[in-house]
């Protein structure tokens, strides 16, 4: 079982690396492709908007395939797509490419968070969970700062490495993972749009995922244009933006690990409303200081905060309706990269607008404060502390 388990853990950490991989490199990419600073975002859109549109039906869909199947299949294509980026020619071609990826990444990664409460003991579901979660945080803290360094020598190398690796995984699954062909189910299956209803008929469902929605556009317009600002801002190399994004991961693990902490002693009301609003002010202030070292002591706050805030999102989601959580997880998972998407192309509209970064901090505030008021309007926070830690499945 610790196999199954280290595969999944990587297999969340090549993802997560390809994600963000994109925001350290476009200053390179920019001038490589020679494409205005509006237009540079679409490279990071591209992957999202992949991962958003499929993610509506893979999740939905791969309930009726054998998930060993659907993952070594997303997986191999995950592989392929990646290096195939390191071999693009010009903008549109790495916008396809990054397309592509998303899409396969929108086919592999539910297939990891549908398969550990199939594969592992109830007792032990919390744990695994977590411990695949971890992946994406570590992607961040490692997996960007050393796709850095190799975009140092050549910008080709991280695309290449990431490809590799993924089709070692994929080998590594094909002969650790078992199969899991799915339940027989008896009468007519429901189609994928009335498996959506319960949710969209909803009001606090709506209110919810359209929170969740803001929290997303703001911070992936943020994270989007932080490597081309530095660069801009402080005459930062590749691999010197890579190690500040290492600050960011490093915050965003000590969140997760201490947010049931945090919920214990405050409720989930008190605990979004301050965190929040400490983290719009900060995107509010960041443009304007004026040491590298302050940019890593405030990012590392906003994504320690962030890093509680998320599961404690996430777990507000899966109690809007606990029968259909692998809907709402596909249903999660494309909000979060439609909103990155959004995000993306916003943030350089804004960067090349008003010639910086000041306005792209104010736009994730705003969005931050939308966030935060949706949630509080929604009616699903509670004002009371809670008593348990929740066991929560990650929707992403």
């Amino acid at each position: 079982m610790s196999k199954i388990i280290a595969v999944f853990f990587l297999i969340m950490f090549v993802i997560g690396t390809d994600t963000f991989l994109i925001s350290p490199l476009i200053p390179t990419l920019q001038s490589l492709f020679d494409v205005p600073t509006e237009t540079a975002g679409w490279m990071i859109g591209a992957y999202t908007l992949g991962s958003a549109v499929f993610a509506l039906i893979a999740g939905p869909l791969s309930d009726g395939w054998d998930r060993k199947k659907v993952l070594l299949t997303g997986l191999t294509c995950f592989a392929v797509s990646t290096c195939l980026c390191g071999f693009a020619a010009d903008f549109w071609t790495m916008c396809l490419f990054r397309f592509m990826a998303g899409v396969s990444a929108a086919f592999t990664a539910p297939q990891v968070w549908a398969s550990i409460p199939t594969l592992f003991p109830p007792a032990k579901i919390s744990k695994v969970l977590g411990i695949a979660y971890a992946g994406l945080a570590v992607s961040q803290a490692l997996g960007v700062p050393i796709g850095s360094l190799l975009a140092a020598d050549n910008w080709s190398h991280p695309f290449w490495a990431i490809g590799i690796f993924s089709l070692l995984l994929a080998v590594a699954a094909y002969f650790v993972v078992p199969g899991m062909k799915p339940q027989v189910q008896q009468g007519a299956k429901p189609s994928i749009p009335r498996r959506y209803i319960p949710l969209l008929t909803s009001g606090k469902a709506r209110g919810t995922f359209l929170a969740y929605f803001f929290v997303h556009l703001g911070s992936s317009a943020a994270f989007a244009f932080l490597g081309k600002w530095m660069t801009d801002r402080f005459n930062l190399s590749i691999d010197e933006a890579g190690y500040v994004i290492i600050f960011l991961g490093l915050g965003n693990l000590l969140g997760s690990l201490c947010s049931p902490y945090v919920l214990k002693a405050l409720n989930q009301f008190q605990t979004m409303t301050a965190g929040m609003l400490i983290v719009a002010a900060a995107y509010i202030v960041l443009p304007h200081v004026s040491s590298v070292y302050i940019v890593k002591g405030v990012y590392f706050l906003i994504f320690a905060i962030l890093g509680v805030l998320f599961p404690l999102m996430v777990g507000l989601l899966n109690s809007l309706n606990p029968t259909i959580r692998g809907t709402i997880s596909s249903l999660a998972t494309s909000t979060m990269n439609a909103a990155t998407t959004f995000g993306a192309w916003t943030a350089g509209m804004l960067y090349a607008v008003f010639s910086g970064y000041s306005a792209v901090g104010i736009f994730t505030a705003i969005c931050l404060a939308c966030s935060l008021l949706v949630f509080i309007t929604s009616g699903v926070l509670s004002t009371q502390a809670e008593k348990a830690v929740p066991k929560t499945e990650p929707a992403a």
